[in-house]
């Protein structure tokens, strides 16, 4: 079984690079705004100051000799209502923010020159220079910022790339795992950040698992071996009963349960790397029909026909003057090969309805079955010991499938377990070139 294939995604150093990007946006957007709206702010206050302060010494002259200085008028056609009659004695200030004329923003002074009736002694102070400048210093702002965008993009893209590639390969060790090496290890990462415990964990994970398997295998061998011998007891004793139905009865059971010792066996000699292929050039559709043929159920087997060969006229005095079509023989285990073929047949049977047809098309083999199909939780974590997905007893130990997939992963070949959109199991053997 492939592993899931992982759905596309985007680079996290791209991510982290536009976070990084999008943050300095906001940073110097408020910093932006925060320099404009103070600077404003700054240039009102100081405006305010310098007319209150105009004022004052306006008057202080105006009183003693009775002239006008510091630009002060009395009662002035431009003086905003607001202060046209103000209280006798103080000095008030308002801000015109519209521009008349060749003078922008301005801030007004003002304060009665006696009493009640009296005139009115202004001051307009204009806001339009220092406001004009405004502009300016948020272009400057701007321009500092995309500046220190420019640099930091990078500088966060690579730190990113860095975090990333630890990423990777605490990622390409958890994939390896997945597809069934449990010898895959992160191995010593730099840091004491979150990714270096990422790491650990992975290792000690798949330590733990190997460890759990191991168990198991070890498991399943004892067991296999310790009863081998008391079913070869159970066999010969069997032997040893008058023929009748009892016989039968019994005979049947003890051959499923040495069948059963056998298959246990052949797992843990797979789980254990002990077997090894003895590769020969065969026929593989004589080959599939053999192994059809000893499973003992009625099976249709199906030859796609090969592309015709290009047709050559050797020279008449060639000792090769015959050729065998190549398409036709492929190099692998033939015992083995019968094997999965049988298993993948008599589960078709067993789980799924007739009709039952293998198809045998250049390298590849298909089972296909009419029955409920392969259940989701076997296509989704691929087949398991003593596991057949059926809610009924007694129709098998899960193991033929097991068997199936390890047999093909020794020979190089590739299982693939479906269901048919039209309904029914399909296990697909590609054997390699």
């Amino acid at each position: 079984m492939r592993p899931p294939r992982r759905r596309r995604r985007t680079s996290l150093r791209r991510k982290i690079a536009a976070l990084a990007a999008a943050t300095a946006c906001l940073v110097v957007a408020a910093v932006g705004v925060l320099v404009h709206v103070w600077t404003e702010h700054d240039i009102r206050g100081r405006a305010e100051a310098r007319a209150f302060n105009s004022v004052y010494a306006a008057m202080d002259v105006y009183r003693r000799t009775g002239a006008l200085s510091d630009g002060a008028a009395l009662d002035p056609a431009e003086l905003p209502a607001a202060l046209r009659h103000p209280a006798d004695g103080d000095r008030h200030t308002v801000v015109v923010d519209r521009a008349e004329g060749t003078v922008g923003p301005s801030v007004w002074a003002a304060q009665r020159t006696g009493g009640p009736g009296s005139p009115v002694l202004a001051v307009q102070v204009n806001m339009g220079p220092e406001l004009s400048d405004l502009p300016r210093l948020d272009a400057a702002m701007a321009v500092a910022s995309l500046i220190a965008l420019a640099a930091a993009t990078p500088l966060a893209a690579y730190g990113a790339g860095l975090l990333a590639r630890r990423l990777r390969r605490v990622a390409e060790t958890a994939d390896r795992i997945a597809a069934g090496d449990l010898d895959a290890r992160t191995g010593p990462t730099e840091g004491r950040d979150e990714v270096a415990d990422i790491a650990v964990t992975v290792d000690l994970m798949a330590d733990s698992l190997a460890r759990r398997l191991r168990v198991e295998r070890q498991f399943t061998a004892d067991v296999a071996h310790e009863l081998r011998t008391p079913v070869g007891g159970l066999l010969a004793a069997a032997d040893l009963l008058p023929a009748g139905e009892t016989e039968d009865l019994l005979r049947a059971r003890v051959r499923d349960l040495r069948g059963l010792v056998e298959d246990l066996l052949e797992i843990s000699r797979l789980d254990a790397g002990a077997e090894r292929p003895v590769r020969a050039r065969v026929p593989l559709a004589e080959v599939v029909r053999e192994a059809v043929l000893r499973t003992g159920f009625d099976t249709e087997v199906r030859v796609a026909s090969p592309p015709a060969p290009p047709v050559t006229t050797p020279h008449p005095t060639s000792p090769h003057a015959t050729t065998a079509d190549p398409s036709a023989t492929v190099e692998t285990d033939p015992r083995r090969l019968e094997r999965i073929v049988g298993n993948l047949v008599v589960n078709a049977h067993r789980h799924g309805a007739a009709p039952v047809r293998v198809t045998v098309d250049g390298r590849t083999v298909r089972v296909r079955d009419h029955g409920p199909g392969f259940p989701e939780d076997l296509l989704r974590h691929g087949p398991r010991r003593f596991h057949t997905g059926a809610a009924e007893r007694g129709s098998g130990h899960g193991l033929g499938l097991t068997i199936a997939m390890g047999q093909a992963h020794l020979l190089g070949a590739e299982l693939r377990l479906t269901n048919a959109p039209d309904g029914g199991a399909v296990a697909t053997l590609r054997l390699p070139d």
